[in-house]
């Protein structure tokens, strides 16, 4: 059930805890609408199809869920997924041509690496859903307890870009035949998509473990990432771009590799998740830093990031948009997790 909640406006200056490459204006504070209760166990990932249903991934139970007027029902568990650490059932992504193709993609865990399938999502008649056998389309991408990555999302190139990470493997990120600590740009089908800088399926590098993917308004990609201990980062994407990771972290600006656009130096107060951009706003989970980051974008630079919700709420992996132009924010503490319902911006 769903129930009712605070506007919750415990906001801090990013200026003490990160800063930005830009003076652009803050967007108005969010306001919570409603928590819903779902009884949930780690979600990471949720999407909305066209019907107004959220579909959401489970990571450890390898579940998928359907969430609609309030409540969840269970799809189904995801067969071939293999959870531990910080791996298992990840991120979800719909198919532009989903009205025609039905197709919901989804990164997980197996037994011997991450990897991406896809799934058709069939209603019936009472309005159940249920889903077919995953069809792998892309595998390969290292695994390890951590450092998994797992977001995907198309691009508005109809692309799937899929963030990994290093999976421990430090010399992975530096090499651009390698999957790991990468943004990758791939078909539909799971090939290398036209263009791409390395002529492969690589289409950034340097990175250590990137958990969010997310477009602007003129059509610019950012990325949330995890740092090590120190200097976790907003990145603006561009193909072939070198992020440093391992040789440099944040914004040292050193020659040839390119600098974040925002630096939290200190990972406990962000480790930033799952990322979305309404307007000119980047709104930003964060898993140790227990709040909801916002970051006002002017064109390729950033504000000093904005906290709201500290501690209030705990882990936040993921931030969702919602058909209505709202967010929905996804928990991570296992005790069980729920959703906050937030009112749409501007």
């Amino acid at each position: 059930m769903g129930s009712s909640a605070g506007t919750g406006n415990s906001a801090g200056m990013g200026s003490a805890a990160g800063r930005g490459t830009g003076s652009a204006v803050p967007a108005a504070a969010p306001k919570i609408l409603k928590r819903l209760d779902l009884q949930l166990t780690i979600p990471w990932a949720a999407v909305f199809l066209p019907n107004g249903t959220a579909i959401i991934s489970e990571r450890d139970s390898a579940l998928l869920k359907a969430v609609k007027d309030g409540r969840a029902t269970t799809l189904g568990q995801v067969p071939g997924v293999s959870p531990g650490g910080e791996g298992g059932l990840l991120g979800l992504a719909l198919s532009p041509g989903f009205a025609t193709d039905s197709y919901l993609y989804m990164y997980y865990t197996s037994s011997q690496d991450n990897r991406i399938a896809r799934v058709k999502l069939t209603e019936a008649p009472g309005g159940s859903l249920t889903f077919d056998d995953p069809q792998v389309i892309f595998t390969g991408i290292p695994k390890a307890s951590t450092h998994n990555g797992g977001r995907i999302r198309f691009g508005p190139d109809g692309f799937l870009y899929v963030g990994t990470g290093d999976s421990q493997r430090r010399e992975q990120p530096q090499d651009p035949d390698a999957l790991g600590g990468k943004i990758l740009r791939i078909t539909p089908d799971g090939q290398p998509a036209p263009g791409n800088p390395f002529g492969n399926v690589v289409y950034s590098l340097g990175h250590r473990n990137v958990q969010g993917l997310a477009w602007d308004s003129g059509g610019r990609l950012w990325a949330s990432e995890f740092g090590p201990d120190v200097d976790d980062e907003l990145n603006l994407i561009v193909p072939g771009g070198n992020y440093g990771w391992p040789e440099v972290t944040g914004a040292p600006h050193r020659t040839g590799y390119l600098d974040a656009k925002v630096v939290w130096p200190s990972t406990a107060d962000s480790s930033p998740s799952g990322l979305e951009i309404a307007g000119s706003t980047a709104y930003l989970g964060a898993l140790r830093g227990q709040r909801l980051w916002t970051v006002a974008l002017s064109g390729e630079d950033a504000g000093p990031p904005v906290a709201y919700f500290t501690g209030e709420y705990g882990r936040i992996r993921d931030v969702i948009r919602t058909p209505d132009g709202g967010f929905w924010l996804l928990t991570n503490n296992q005790n069980p997790d729920f959703v906050l319902v937030l009112a749409p911006s501007g």
